[in-house]
């Protein structure tokens, strides 16, 4: 369904507004040059999962970008949590979202003070459906690369991030893959389009460091949550040549949860035990 035509409440700059009525001017500097931030959290059972996690992110990502929100993050929250009510929902995705306006539109506009703010939730399940998330997902090797940290704001969750991803995962799903695996511009591993990743060999969980990456909150709860479990957990440089040799593999994101992957381009995995005891211990403490 167009998401523009979707029944609903969206907050916008401080008012509670009819889905289908919030509209942004077409010369609004986030559309043009990507100015724009947002998060993607979760609301399991009523409770928000780690609100404040991914509001602070939220206003540093706008500060890497030069703009400030008029809130803090526990005033973010709050509104999440109203426009969570309002539309009624007990399990929901929720959206967060910041751009700069139309007051100008050059490239430099340190000074464009025309910040805009929304927030959105809607019913969404697993990002993968639950038949790939039985027999795991399939990824392909993409063609494109995650920049190096000097070249791009890679520790922001800003639009202009995804453009690549959105490149990686179309090509990915036209040959007939779930997703794609992305090399950083050294040639290790990175993450798939929109999770990071994740590899077990000889029980060690193994992701990359989190340079070219987002550290994604998902991220960091499996890796607190593996530790307390017992296993060993090293962030470090993967390359494909040990991919190839693993136990299992996994990604995780607020979307995609904990996700099991079979295959990387032509390469099988077992959907093994270390990942779907990741993947309960996940879902157990996000219904908590």
């Amino acid at each position: 369904m167009d998401f523009a035509l979707r029944d609903g409440i969206i907050w916008m700059d401080g008012e509670f507004m009819d889905w289908k009525d919030v509209k942004i001017h077409v010369l609004s500097h986030g559309l043009h040059y990507a100015s724009s931030v947002f998060e993607g959290e979760r609301v399991y059972d009523g409770q928000l999962f780690k609100g404040q996690e991914h509001h602070e992110r939220l206003i540093k990502s706008a500060a890497i970008l030069g703009f400030e929100l008029p809130y803090i993050a526990e005033e973010i929250t709050d509104i999440v949590n109203e426009v969570v009510r309002r539309n009624g929902l007990e399990n929901a995705y929720v959206r967060p979202v910041a751009w700069r306006g139309s007051s100008d539109l050059k490239v430099g506009v340190s000074d464009n003070k025309d910040i805009h703010f929304a927030i959105a939730a809607w019913e969404w399940p697993n990002y993968f459906n639950a038949e790939k998330q039985e027999k795991g997902i399939k990824l392909q090797l993409a063609d494109w690369r995650r920049p190096d940290p000097k070249t791009a704001p890679t520790e922001a969750k800003t639009a202009a991030l995804y453009a690549v991803a959105t490149l990686a995962k179309n090509k990915s799903e036209a040959a007939g893959f779930d997703d794609a695996l992305m090399l950083d511009w050294r040639g290790y591993v990175a993450e798939a389009t929109a999770a990071n990743f994740f590899m077990v060999k000889d029980d060690v969980l193994i992701t990359p460091t989190a340079e070219s990456i987002l550290n994604g909150i998902t991220r960091q709860t499996v890796m607190a949550m593996a530790k307390d479990m017992g296993y060993k957990v090293e962030e470090r440089h993967i390359t494909l040549e040990e991919v190839w040799q693993a136990d299992e593999i996994f990604v995780t994101g607020t979307a995609a949860e904990v996700t099991l992957v079979g295959q990387i381009a032509e390469h099988t995995f077992a959907i093994g035990l270390v990942g779907k005891r990741m993947k309960e211990a996940y879902t157990k403490l996000v219904h908590k």
